[in-house]
């Protein structure tokens, strides 16, 4: 294992067809993990092992790997670009401590890179970007840099220029070390160096002036430097700008063409020079899980073990959980705390991962990814730590599904069997949910999108060997109250015990709902004032009554999981004797029912953002497949030579977009959609 301070976790990140995975080959030839480059569209790319991801060619689980460059360990993971496969990048960027953020020259910033690059700045992750696809008709850097900033608030600083454009894309310029580097017109010489060519000079210089303001803004000594008017070395601006990156406060931005080799090798070299190492991020903080007070480990060999298990996956049958180790070490055969679980389970075996395949390790050091072997229980989000010295982290949160389909098997001997993969599907996914509908007992699955439950199905067919028929996707809707409602519930049974006594079980509770602004969440709180001259009401018994209303959040008067709604909890009445945890759960919760009942409720559905790029041609058609979609308009704009339509549309009215899209526009309009908000749509 190498030193902590050289290994790099990293993960490729970007819209859907960017170029990630090819980015990621590149990567992984370069360095010599491999000897034969696979190219995604012939269905071969080493991170794409998947059956369904190479006949797609896309990305649909995150694949990890480990390479080594200029004497550092790289962990990187290559991460789907698809929305409705969102939580991998979630998961992956909540354990990784740098980013690779791929940008298409000629696309710009796309929604799913909007999606990844809010993920990486919710988890301050420092990022480099990297501007893809420059030999391509309308590619152009400074266009993406203007948009990163524009669009993404991203603080942007290219540290490269492109030498020639499109199909002219001959070479670029290190603005770091001020020379020139250039392509081979055969791929199999080498790139050489030389002298920045005179008509680019001017250009280059100013552009590097440009990347020693940004780093000197948190470089005092650099700032002190450029202020006196010395020339400022090499060394000291990437140091300047590896300060700059790893606060947030830059990211700067290489650029290429992957699939032709272009800029490939600078960009692995930025990854060494730009983003931390584990010891360069801030210690991971939690909470002792029977105090809960703050508690923070280093990522340090001697600091007790805190581990993150960020994604289970099953392989031929038998679960696999990828772990983040964050301070001390994971051995195989030893008991690890889950204090989700409140157990130990035991480690059986660790491997290192390179896509599908594994290497057998003994141990897991402070800063690495592995993968392990044994944890039956153990589930996506949960902590592993040591049982003498318990810490619980953050979780993982995984957004609910907006769609579902109703499925059954083709005959009842295969019931079980579908019901096992599905059991297993969910254990790996955490935004793939399984119900039966009380009213029909059917089998409803519930995920990101329809190409999310495509997936599902065709494993349960290939994997599990269940042919499974499949009914039509339906949108998962929730509900509101449109005003502030109360109401009071009393609950009182007589209830006979084991041994045949008889006693009261009571609860009481007085409960107001009003609504939130729209895509704030839920909220559930107590306000509870104890009358004069009397006493509080049990913690236990006020903790019982809040847990009634989240669960009866689950499911409002018209069925659905409320959304956007606050809850408080007004008042509790006690009767000494009879009060008990159960009856003022269930009067809690029938009471924030009854307030639900008077303030009204009104349905939300998923409403989708939507980008449209279609040739001029074709712009009636397509505007007016939308209108009669109700969607709403918001833009028409230009990308390149083709129009750009960005409009909201509820999941409900696109279903089957995809082929209508082609059969208008015969085959020359794309679109791409990212969930938006739950709303009502007129």
């Amino acid at each position: 294992m190498a030193k902590i301070d050289r290994v790099r976790n990293l993960g490729i990140v970007a819209h859907i067809d960017a170029g990630k995975t090819t980015v990621t080959e590149r990567f992984l030839y370069y360095s010599g993990r491999i000897h034969k480059m696979g190219e995604v569209h012939e269905g071969e790319a080493t991170m794409d092992w998947m059956p369904q991801e190479r006949e797609r060619g896309i990305t649909i689980t995150a694949a990890a790997t480990t390479l080594s460059w200029r004497d550092h360990e790289l962990h990187l993971i290559d991460t789907p670009g698809h929305v409705d496969f969102t939580i991998e990048v979630e998961r992956s960027l909540r354990v990784l401590d740098g980013a690779v953020v791929v940008f298409d020259g000629v696309a710009g910033v796309e929604p799913q890179s909007e999606t990844v690059w809010h993920q990486a700045d919710r988890f301050h992750v420092p990022r480099l970007a990297f501007v893809n696809k420059l030999d391509r008709t309308g590619a152009e850097l400074d266009r993406v840099v203007h948009e990163i900033r524009d669009r993404l608030q991203g603080h942007p600083v290219p540290i490269q220029l492109p030498i020639g454009a499109e199909d002219k894309f001959s070479g670029l310029i290190d603005l770091v070390e001020m020379r020139a580097l250039r392509f081979p017109a055969d791929d199999e010489e080498e790139s050489t160096f030389e002298p920045i060519p005179a008509d680019l000079l001017d250009l280059a210089r100013a552009a590097r002036e440009r990347a020693i303001e940004a780093a000197a803004d948190l470089d005092d000594a650099l700032a002190e430097r450029y202020l006196g008017g010395e020339e400022i070395s090499a060394d000291q601006l990437r140091k300047g700008l590896r300060k700059a990156t790893l606060a947030g406060r830059i990211q700067p931005v290489l650029c290429g063409a992957a699939l032709r080799n272009k800029g490939i090798q600078p960009l692995l070299d930025a990854v060494i020079d730009y983003l931390p190492s584990p010891t360069e991020v801030p210690a991971i903080t939690g909470i002792d899980p029977k105090t809960h007070d703050p508690l923070e480990r280093a990522s340090d060999l001697r600091q007790p073990l805190a581990a993150l298990a960020f994604k289970v996956q099953m392989d031929d049958g038998r679960k696999t959980v990828y772990v983040r180790v964050y301070s001390g070490s994971l051995k195989a055969g030893e008991e690890v705390y889950n204090p989700r679980l409140g157990k130990t389970e035991k480690v059986a075996r660790l491997f290192s991962v390179h896509a599908d395949k594994r290497e057998r390790i003994e141990k897991v050091d402070a800063g690495w990814i592995a993968v392990a072997m044994g944890l039956k229980e153990t589930g996506t989000g949960d902590t592993l730590c040591a049982t003498a010295k318990p810490i619980l982290l953050e979780t993982i949160t995984a957004q609910e599904p907006v769609i579902s389909v109703a499925v059954e098997p083709a005959s009842l001997a295969d019931k079980d069997k579908l019901d096992l993969a599905l059991a297993k599907m969910t254990d790996e996914d955490p935004t793939f949910r399984v119900r039966e509908d009380t009213d029909t007992g059917q089998t409803l699955i519930s995920g990101m999108g329809e190409l999310h439950l495509d997936i599902v199905v065709d494993r349960i067919r290939r994997e599990y060997g269940v042919e499974a028929r499949v009914g039509r996707p339906q949108v998962m809707y929730r509900e509101t109250v449109r005003a502030p409602g109360e109401a009071e519930q009393r609950f009182e049974r007589n209830m006979t015990d084991d041994k045949g006594k008889e006693r009261v079980i009571y609860g009481h509770a007085r409960v107001r709902v009003t609504p939130r602004p729209r895509g704030t969440g839920s909220l559930v709180r107590s306000e509870l004032v104890a009358a004069p001259g009397t006493l509080p009401p049990p913690p236990a018994l006020v903790q019982a009554a809040l847990t009634g209303l989240r669960e009866a959040s689950a499911s409002g008067p018209q069925g659905f999981p409320m959304e956007d709604v606050e809850a408080t909890l007004l008042e509790l009445q006690v009767q000494p004797g009879a009060s008990t945890e159960i009856g003022h759960r269930v009067a809690a919760s029938e009471a924030f029912r009854g307030a639900c009942r008077d303030a009204g409720t009104s349905l939300l559905e998923p409403i989708m953002k939507l980008e449209v790029l279609s040739p001029e041609d074709f712009m009636g058609e397509v505007l007016g497949d939308l209108n009669a979609r109700r969607a709403q308009i918001s833009d028409v704009g230009f990308r390149g030579t083709s129009r750009l339509i960005t409009a909201k549309v509820p999941l409900r009215n696109v279903f089957g977009y995809s082929t209508e899209l082609r059969s208008r526009s015969q085959g020359r309009a794309t679109y791409s959609m990212t969930f938006a908000e739950y709303d009502a749509w007129q």
